[in-house]
C-alpha cells in the first residue's frame, strides 16, 4: 500500500468510473467518486415504477469473460454478486410477421438454421467465425488495453504480426459478403456493429469479433436486471474503500500551474491530487475547464462522428405476450433508409427498425405476476431535438407494429409508460449531442485517433469512458477504466 496515498477524484459513477476507482483503490490510492445522479451505474441505472423494475440502458450482456476477468483480479467472481443466465434462444430477428429467425444458443443448431436460409452457409459460418475468434482473442489480449497515446505502443513484433490479420483496412460490409449472400444472414451478422456508430461499410472488418462474442460466447442475462452488474461494482468499490458522493454536480475544475488543484461541486470544494474524468469527455473539457486547459477545440468536437442516440420507452403491460422473446430485433423495414437517416441526413426516420427487450420472459422479479416488462428502442441520429409530440407519434407506431406481430391487442393493457430521448441524455449525463453510445468506432477514430486519456496541458488530469479508448459498450467501458488506472499507477509520481 502507498505510504501517503494521493487523493484521486473520479467524476462519474458509470462503468468506466467504477472500474477506474476500484483499480486505483486496490493499488492503495484514496479515491472519491463524484456523481451527479442519485444512483450509480451511469447509463445502466435502474428505476422502479408501478411494480416494474426497468433497466434504463444496457440490456445485452455480451463478452462475459471481460466482466468475470475484472472481478477475478480482486479475488472475486460474478457469482459472488448475482446469477448469470445464458439465454436460449439468444434473440429472435423479425423480418416479417410470419418470417422470424430464432437464434439458438447451440452452435450446431444455428448452423442448421443458416443452411435452411442459404445452402452451404453452415460451413461458411465456421470459416467466418474462425477469423472472428482470432480477432477477438488478439483484440482483447493485445489491442484494447493499449492507452492509445502513441503509435509506438503498436511497434511490437507480436502486435504488428497480429495486426496484419485483423482486417483494419477492409470494411465490415465487404468482409461479411465474402462469406454470405442471403440478405437475412447479412442483416443478422451486421446488426452487432450497428451501435458502433456507422454503417457496416464504414466500420473496420476487425469488428467481426463482435460476431464471435455474439454466437460463440453467447447472450447472457444477470438475474434481477443489468443494474446488478453496476451494483456489484459499487459493492466492490465500497469494499476497497472508495468514497461516494452522489447527487453532487461538478460545476468547475480549478487549475493552477498546469495542475488541477480543486474540483468545485454543488456541495463543496474538493482538493485533489489527481482527477479522472469519467463523465462526458466533451462536457468536462468544454464546460468545466478553463479554455487554456482544454485538449481540444469546439471545432474538433463538432467534427467527431458520434454513435447513435436513442428514443426509448419503458412500458409495463398487464398481460403476457407469448410471441415475444427476451430480445427481439425488428428488421421488417428498409435498413438502408433508416441508416441514411441516422448517419447521413441526420433526421427522424420513417418506418424505423427497432428493438424490444422483454426481460420478464427470463426474470419474474422485474414485473408483477402475469405481466410483461418492455424496453423499446429506436436508434436515431445524435443531436435530434425531441418533443412530446415526436415521442408520442413513434410510440403509437411501435405499438401498432408490435400488436400486428404479436397477433393481439395490448394497447389498452399498458399500465405504465416512461419515455427517454435526447433531452434526457443531455440532462442526466451531459451527453454530447445526446449520444447514447459514445464515439463512432470508425477507422479514423480508432486507438491513437480517439480523444486522449491524458490531458496534454494538465499533468494530473485523465479521461476514461466511451469517448476515448477502447470505445463504446459495457465491456469496453470497464476496460477503459482499467487502462487509465493502470496508466496512472505506472506513470504518476
Amino acid at each position: 500500500m502507498l505510504k501517503n496515498p494521493p487523493h484521486v477524484i473520479v467524476i462519474g459513477a458509470g462503468f468506466a468510473g467504477l472500474s477506474a476507482a476500484i483499480t486505483l483503490a486496490d493499488k492503495g490510492y484514496k479515491v472519491t467518486i463524484v456523481e451527479k445522479n442519485k444512483e450509480v451505474g451511469g447509463r445502466a441505472r435502474v428505476f422502479e415504477k408501478d411494480g416494474f423494475t426497468f433497466d434504463m440502458g444496457p440490456s445485452w450482456y455480451w463478452m462475459p469473460d471481460v466482466m468475470e476477468g475484472f472481478f477475478n483480479q480482486f479475488g472475486k467472481s460474478i457469482s459472488d454478486y448475482f446469477e448469470l443466465k445464458r439465454l436460449d434462444p439468444s434473440y429472435q430477428v423479425i423480418y416479417g410477421k410470419d418470417d422470424v429467425l430464432s437464434v439458438p444458443a447451440n452452435y450446431e443448431a444455428l448452423k442448421h438454421a443458416f443452411e435452411e436460409i442459404e445452402p452451404g452457409s453452415g460451413m461458411q459460418l465456421d470459416k467466418f467465425l474462425a477469423e472472428a475468434e482470432y480477432k477477438y482473442k488478439v483484440g482483447i489480449n493485445e489491442f484494447v488495453h493499449k492507452p492509445g497515446l502513441s503509435i509506438l505502443e503498436f511497434m511490437d513484433v507480436k502486435v504488428m504480426k497480429a495486426a496484419s490479420k485483423l482486417d483494419l483496412l477492409q470494411s465490415f460490409s465487404k468482409h461479411v459478403r465474402r462469406y454470405f449472400k442471403s440478405s437475412k444472414l447479412l442483416q443478422l451478422l451486421e446488426f452487432p456493429v450497428l451501435f458502433l456508430g456507422a454503417v457496416p461499410k464504414n466500420i473496420p472488418a476487425l469488428y467481426s469479433m463482435m460476431n464471435y462474442a455474439d454466437i460463440k460466447l453467447g447472450t447472457w442475462y444477470p438475474m434481477g436486471g443489468f443494474g446488478k452488474l453496476a451494483e456489484a461494482m459499487y459493492l466492490l468499490a465500497l469494499e476497497k474503500g472508495v468514497e461516494f458522493k452522489t447527487e453532487t454536480t461538478v460545476t468547475s475544475i480549478e487549475v493552477s500551474d498546469h495542475r488541477v488543484k480543486k474540483v468545485i461541486t454543488s456541495n463543496a470544494e474538493m482538493p485533489a491530487d489527481m482527477v479522472v474524468g469519467a463523465g462526458d469527455y466533451h462536457h468536462i473539457e468544454q464546460e468545466l475547464l478553463p479554455k487554456s486547459s482544454r485538449n481540444y477545440t469546439e471545432s474538433y468536437w463538432e467534427k467527431r462522428v458520434m454513435a447513435p442516440s436513442c428514443l426509448l420507452y419503458y412500458v409495463g403491460v398487464n398481460k403476457k405476450l407469448p410471441k415475444l422473446q427476451h430480445h427481439n430485433l425488428f428488421f421488417e423495414t428498409d435498413f438502408e433508409k433508416h441508416a441514411e437517416a441516422i448517419y447521413e441526413t441526420l433526421e427522424w426516420p420513417e418506418n424505423p427498425l427497432y428493438y424490444v427487450c422483454c426481460p420478464s420472459k427470463t426474470d419474474p422479479s422485474v414485473a408483477p405476476e402475469g405481466m410483461e416488462n418492455l424496453f423499446m428502442l429506436i436508434p436515431v441520429a445524435p443531436g435530434l431535438k425531441d418533443t412530446e409530440e415526436i415521442r408520442a407519434r413513434y410510440f403509437e407506431e411501435l405499438v401498432d407494429r408490435l400488436e400486428d406481430f404479436c397477433g393481439e391487442k395490448f394497447r389498452e393493457n399498458i399500465i405504465t409508460k416512461t419515455t427517454y430521448a435526447y433531452t434526457d441524455f443531455v440532462k442526466d449525463y451531459n451527453a454530447f449531442k445526446g449520444n447514447a453510445y459514445g464515439l463512432a468506432n470508425t477507422l479514423k477514430q480508432t486507438a491513437i485517433l480517439k480523444p486522449s486519456i491524458k490531458s496534454k496541458k494538465i499533468s494530473n488530469l485523465y479521461y476514461t469512458g466511451q469517448l476515448t479508448v477502447p470505445g463504446p459498450g459495457v465491456p469496453p467501458a470497464i476496460i477503459s477504466g482499467q487502462i487509465v488506472a493502470n496508466y496512472i499507477v505506472k506513470h504518476q509520481k
